[in-house]
């Protein structure tokens, strides 16, 4: 039997679709790269913006006509459109066999068998009669066996007046220490040479009396781990422990990912981000006195409700001051069900695009400056697929390689729009 697993969204969605085709996997489906020769798929939803849910409903339409074809394949729509929209999916679409929400990811494995078990023994006698296909070396919804995520905590306590993710992954739920370091453990041991921690607010993980900094002490000290990253870190949590641990434990790369949202003090507070334009800065700066080699990326929104031209040009000043290697640049759109839906979505369309426009303008010319400098210099890059990879600070780079799993040194010969050119 074969599987085809599409994720839309985050780390952390990808990670869960690890999980979301391991049941299945435990069955015996292998992996397909493309969704006309699998005997089963599984749809990974992200609901974070309108866009990526389009996408993901969009993909459930077109997939009709492969439901029809062969009626006992089997679909699931699991994440966070999901959980959002379970229901009127299911009504919409009534060919989705399965529908699966994020707050019951831990409950994947049993709900999947409960439903689908019977299906499951059928399809292998029908999926038998059809010509198999070649897995390919990175099929959609795999990790790459040398760069590995690891699932720490799921939920998010916080209350950021534009964010669904509460509302559809809950509160925060926190993996425990020893069941974190086991699959760390078994992943390293599997040849992943980097790990990389997951949680929607990583660095709030705390677990069996530790806390995150004891985490990335422990666990950048696994043997055969070369490199340890993680994602995504709320600024309120980036503490001096937190700090100290990753300029003392060298396994921990030197990257940060350090969301900002905004450089306006009164458009923070409506976000509820819980800091201010000067703590955010502070903190940066305490980072990069502890570890000096450390690359700072952020998230920037534009045009939230009651945005003014002086609430925007103070966003401009803080991505001057942070100095970030790349940034995630976003417009505004309402959620509906988040606080900020029921504000006036009053800065008009055209003046967000003029916004978003001059801020990429800036972050666009940072980027550029940092990737200029490490031209003609040599850079350790974890070679992932064969020919690319990424830098410890987090640059990617694409050479004329061939030595995935391996940590080799390449010469930059030239940039391009975010990537590292190395010579063949």
């Amino acid at each position: 039997m074969r599987l085809h697993v599409v994720t839309f969204g985050c780390q952390m969605s990808v990670a869960d679709g690890e999980e979301l085709a391991s049941p299945l996997k435990g069955r015996g489906f292998t992996a397909v790269a493309e969704p006309d020769a699998a005997d089963a798929i599984v749809l990974n939803t992200c609901t974070v913006r309108q866009h990526a849910e389009d996408k993901a409903l969009s993909l459930i339409g077109r997939l009709r006509a492969w439901k029809e074809e062969r009626p006992e394949r089997v679909l699931i729509v699991a994440g966070c459109a999901a959980e959002r929209l379970g229901p009127w999916i299911q009504e919409r679409f009534p060919y989705v066999d399965l529908v699966v929400g994020a707050k019951s990811i831990e409950d994947y494995p049993k709900v999947v068998e409960q439903a689908l078990g019977a299906r499951f023994d059928a399809l292998a006698e029908t999926a038998a009669a059809f010509p198999a296909a070649a897995a390919p070396d990175k099929p959609t919804g795999w990790q790459s066996p040398h760069s590995a995520f690891v699932t720490i905590m799921r939920g998010c306590n916080y209350s950021c007046s534009y964010c669904i993710v509460p509302a559809v992954r809950g509160r925060e739920l926190y993996r425990p220490y020893e069941t974190v370091m086991a699959e760390a453990r078994a992943k390293v041991a599997m040849g992943a040479k980097e790990i990389t921690l997951l949680g929607q607010t990583v660095n709030s993980w705390a677990a069996d009396g530790l806390k995150f900094p004891d985490l990335l002490r422990r666990a950048g000290a696994i043997e055969g781990l070369e490199r340890l990253r993680f994602e995504s870190p709320h600024p309120h949590f980036v503490t001096d422990e937190m700090i100290a641990a990753m300029a003392q434990t060298p396994a921990v790369c030197e990257q940060l990912h350090l969301p900002a949202q905004s450089g306006s003090d009164r458009l923070l507070k409506l976000m509820r981000r819980n800091y201010d334009s000067a703590s955010f800065l502070a903190k940066a700066q305490r980072l990069r006195a502890a570890i000096p080699r450390v690359e700072v990326t952020t998230d920037i929104i534009v045009g939230f409700p009651s945005e003014t031209d002086d609430d925007f040009e103070r966003t401009l000043d803080l991505v001057r001051a942070l100095r970030p290697s790349w940034s995630y640049t976003f417009k505004y759109s309402p959620r509906e069900g988040t606080e900020s839906a029921g504000m006036p979505d009053d800065v008009p369309s055209a003046v967000k695009e003029e916004r978003l426009a001059r801020l990429n303008e800036v972050c666009d010319a940072l980027t550029e400056e940092a990737l200029a400098k490490r031209v003609t210099t040599t850079v350790e890059v974890l070679d992932e697929t064969g020919g690319f990879g990424r830098t410890r600070d987090g640059f990617k780079v694409s050479w004329g390689g061939a030595t995935a799993g391996k940590i080799v040194p390449v010469r930059i010969a030239s940039t391009s729009k975010r990537i590292l050119r190395g010579d063949s």
